[in-house]
């Protein structure tokens, strides 16, 4: 009697993809946090919060930078702050869906990503022409990482959903 052994395929690995899997999941996460932080500031007194919150800082609140800022926050009305509530909240489900998607390898879902990542290229770069800061370069960097890589390896990534 034979041994028949049932040789499978190696596991297809991919620690790239699991670390931009990984960075768009958490991204979701906060930015849906982020949403309901400031969909609860809707109703609220924004420049007294924002004053209590420098008085508590110890920060003088007679600082022309600090009060401009209280005055920009009187402008503010809560149908707009719901408006930026509701934006950040498509945003994070959008980052969810995208890491959701390249944790199954589903190919539109790697398409969705590079584009999301592409599309923030150009301002980046533009953002570092005019403030340049190594946080910025950082971004930038792991955008270009994220568009070039699930570019250059979409076929043998998401082969197994053609």
């Amino acid at each position: 009697m034979s041994d028949t052994k049932k040789i499978s395929a190696p596991k297809n690995r991919a620690p790239t993809l699991y670390f931009i899997i990984v960075a768009k999941l958490f991204k979701g996460v906060l930015a849906l946090a982020l949403a309901f932080g400031i969909l609860k500031l809707a109703n609220k007194d924004l420049p007294d919060l924002f004053n209590r919150l420098v008085l508590w800082v110890h920060l003088d609140p007679e600082n022309r930078f600090l009060s401009d800022i209280s005055d920009k926050l009187d402008q503010l009305t809560a149908a707009n702050v719901r408006v930026v509530a509701i934006g950040t909240f498509i945003y994070s489900l959008f980052s969810l869906v995208e890491g959701i998607g390249l944790m199954y390898r589903v190919s539109w879902a790697g398409w969705l990503a590079i584009g999301e990542s592409a599309f923030f290229i150009p301002i980046e770069i533009r953002e570092l022409i005019r403030h340049p800061h190594w946080y910025v370069v950082g971004v930038l960097g792991f955008n270009i990482l994220i568009v070039w890589y699930l570019f250059a390896n979409r076929q043998r990534l998401f082969r197994h959903h053609r």
